[in-house]
């Protein structure tokens, strides 16, 4: 086991820092040990589903670490949905036990269909207490031997469909993505600080296990106010760190220009979500050159392609337009841009992002119908349109589903968000279609201003006219106070959208 072999290796060092808890990796190896002995004690057999509703915690590295061992299936529920979303995911997934707190139990009670599962909580009482559990439990444990095509993780997503499903991924899967996560790592090394502060349960949480492998020391963060987060950066030195676009917009309007403001900080990963060049630039120019990013799904088992610190660099200096990129495809990770006949397109013409490599995910559970709309022969269709560069950069135009068709031209939304975010008053923009009598559709947008930059409509379709074709440009423009996101973060376009369509017998004309 990796992590056994770093606890030997790094024992005392700290493995896990939060606000509740710090770890060293000699106290993760046997917690983890005793967690997994206690779920097997309490009736959990090999492929059974450990449920996970928690935000950001110490608890749920061991978890992951202890689901791992004892051959049992990790099932994380984000820790920022719904009472009534947690029921519909413990239903689908059959959880055997649910790991929680008494609080959110208590919210999702009355939305379990059924039995209600068994709970181990953080605050719960002697029979159910999580820390009792684990001290009744031995702290020795044999890993249980496991296929590589056995189930590791349920990662639940809706992706841009809104309907609930959880990509299977398996344990070749996980090997896949953490050989990726080493090789690329970008200097990630022991010593290292590496602040989480995404829900671990979901696209963060895939940096730990790499992340321990490397004896670093991962810091959680329990949520996002900027402010208070860049204070604990610096107090905590932290060296690496993921966040959103969405995050990394609010530190710039936090900082207002301000240069290194982390001065510890040696790399800053983005993703989940496009980044407009301008935006990128800007962080660049604030944070330093310490900027990297990566494109992957829950269906691919994290990054597929990313583009470095140094192609940031390099793009600056001589090709800007690879700001747009997303990067080059990773080790072992088979990228093409396809047609819809499933064939190659020309270098440089649109096609749709396909995937094949060992960290493809399994399938969605008992969902053989959504399975075989993504998946074929093995490679994953991810319904992102893209063009491949002649180095082999990714450079990514816009979803399938999220493609404005207007009077016969295709129209992408992050094309034309990326000119709204060159204009000085623009903080956030979500372009999405609406039915137009003449064209079929028309180009809309949504526009949060920053804060004592006044803007109106007029100037910015004229900053519109003079970077884009008049077909792009939005016809309807809407300043709003905020646009409606996600529990990771991304805006949620097809909530924007929906007002324009009702009454409609279908999104599109």
């Amino acid at each position: 086991m990796l992590v056994a072999r770093s606890a030997r290796a790094h024992g005392r060092r700290i493995a896990v820092l939060s606000p509740a808890r710090t770890l060293s990796y000699a106290e993760l190896e046997q917690r983890s040990n005793r967690l997994a002995n206690a779920l097997l004690g309490l009736g959990l057999a090999r492929g059974d589903r450990v449920g996970i509703y928690l935000p950001n915690c110490a608890e749920i590295v061991e978890i992951e670490i202890a689901c791992y061992k004892a051959g049992l299936v990790k099932a994380p529920f984000n820790a920022r949905l719904s009472p009534a979303e947690v029921g519909e995911i413990a239903a689908n997934s059959e959880a055997s036990i649910i790991v929680t707190t008494r609080e959110r139990a208590e919210q999702f009670r009355p939305h379990i269909r059924g039995a209600m599962p068994r709970l181990l909580l953080l605050d719960g009482d002697a029979a159910t207490n999580y820390d009792a559990a684990l001290a009744r439990a031995s702290d020795a444990f044999t890993p249980v031997q496991v296929r590589a095509d056995e189930v590791a993780v349920l990662h639940y997503t809706s992706g841009s469909s809104g309907v609930l499903k959880a990509a299977m991924q398996t344990f070749g899967n996980r090997l896949a993505q953490l050989r990726k996560f080493l090789i690329r790592s970008e200097g990630m090394r022991e010593g290292h600080i590496l602040g989480l502060v995404g829900p671990i349960t979901h696209a963060s949480g895939m940096q730990i296990v790499p992340a321990l492998c490397n004896g670093v020391t991962i810091r959680l963060f329990s949520g996002f106010e900027p402010a208070r987060f860049l204070a604990d950066m610096r107090t905590d030195r932290v060296t690496h760190t993921f966040m959103v676009p969405t995050m990394i917009n609010m530190l710039l309007g936090e900082l207002q220009g301000r240069y290194r403001p982390l001065p510890d900080l040696q790399r800053l990963g983005y993703g989940a979500a496009p980044m407009a060049p301008a935006r990128i630039l800007q962080a660049m120019d604030v944070f330093g050159p310490v900027l990297s990013q990566g494109y992957g799904a829950g269906e691919t088992t994290s990054g597929v392609c990313g583009l470095s610190a140094d192609d940031h660099l390099y793009a600056r200096a001589a090709r800007p337009e690879r700001l747009a990129s997303c990067g080059r495809p990773y080790l072992e990770c088979d990228v093409q841009i396809l047609d819809d006949a499933g064939q190659p397109v020309a270098q440089g013409e649109i096609g749709e992002i396909v995937v094949g490599g060992e960290d493809i995910f399994a399938g969605y559970w008992r969902a053989p119908e959504l399975t075989a709309e993504v998946l074929k022969d093995g490679r994953y269709h991810t319904g992102d349109l893209a063009r491949m560069d002649e180095e082999g950069y990714v450079y990514i135009v816009d979803r399938k589903k999220d493609m404005v068709i207007s009077g016969g031209f295709n129209v992408y939304p992050s094309e034309v968000e990326a000119v709204l975010f060159q204009h000085e008053a623009v903080q956030e923009a979500c372009v999405f279609a609406i039915p137009d009598d003449k064209w079929g559709e028309s180009v809309a947008a949504h526009v949060v201003l920053k804060p004592g930059r006044p803007a109106d409509a007029a100037l910015i379709d004229a900053f519109c006219a003079e970077r884009l074709a008049g077909f792009k440009r939005p016809r309807r423009l809407e300043f709003v106070d905020t646009l409606p996101k996600n529990p990771n973060g991304k805006v949620m376009r097809k909530a924007v959208q929906a007002p324009y369509w009702a009454g409609q017998t279908r999104m599109v004309n």
